[in-house]
């Protein structure tokens, strides 16, 4: 497994802060206090990001240096915003293809769905701010580097990034088990986001409601579950096969 970088200590994450390095999340040991942790949280919450309450233990598997009870986590790419990148993909006269992704856990899983996406011809990956996997070397080495390729964003509130995908013209379909229509037979022509749920929970109903249309992917055997990862391609490239070999 690939070595995850991280920085430590209550000075040391709020200078990486500071100087603007990509911080997936950040663990801190419950109980901390202190006026130092409290400027640190202060910054936390004024960049809105992701942290998480454990106890000390899971601080030591970390580092076994003085963490004074903050651990961060670094990313490993470079994220944007989809706010920039969509008018950017109209500008070069191309029909957006976006894939949101909704809280899939698994770093493998999410370097994986990356490949297919680099491979399929996506223009950007949204994931949310907090609930999902880190991007951190396992997920580029999954990717085969997939991800320092492709636009990669990631905002606090999906819901409102899905309205404004449909205000700018873009179809926002949902794959859901729960869903009636096969996705061979949709039309996947028009500007898309396509969402991919976990596979334990599926899209969040908040995001599902808000759906143009769902698709499923039928299935005949026994196990009534594809993984993630496998499902995003077969969507994928239903989408490409449309677009590039059925016009």
């Amino acid at each position: 497994m690939a070595q995850t970088e991280i920085t430590y200590g209550l000075r040391a994450v709020s200078e990486a802060i500071d100087s603007e390095k990509v911080i997936d999340k950040i663990f801190i040991q419950k109980g901390l206090s202190g006026d130092l942790f409290k400027q640190l949280f202060y910054k936390i919450r004024q960049h809105k990001i992701p942290f998480q309450y454990v106890p000390i233990e899971k601080l030591q598997r970390f580092t076994r240096g003085n963490h004074q009870g903050v651990v961060a986590l670094l990313s490993a790419i470079e994220y944007q915003s989809i706010y920039d990148i969509l008018p950017q993909i109209y500008e070069a006269g191309r029909m957006p293809f976006l894939l949101m992704l909704d809280k899939i856990t698994d770093v493998r899983n999410l370097g994986a769905i990356a490949r297919s996406a680099e491979c399929a011809g996506i223009d950007a990956i949204i994931l949310p701010l907090k609930g999902g996997a880190a991007l951190n070397e396992d997920a580029v080495k999954t990717s085969a580097g997939a991800l320092h390729k492709i636009a990669v964003c990631r905002h606090s509130n999906l819901v409102e990034i899905i309205t404004f995908l449909q205000e700018s013209g873009l179809e926002v379909v949902g794959v859901t088990e729960k869903a009636t229509k096969n996705y061979f037979d949709k039309n996947f022509t028009k500007p898309l986001c396509l969402i991919m749920g976990n596979e334990y929970e599926g899209i969040a109903y908040d995001y599902l409601k808000k759906c143009d249309d769902s698709v499923k992917i039928p299935l005949v055997g026994s196990i009534k579950s594809l993984n993630v990862s496998v499902a995003t391609g077969i969507i994928l490239f239903e989408v490409v096969k449309q677009r590039n070999f059925l016009l």
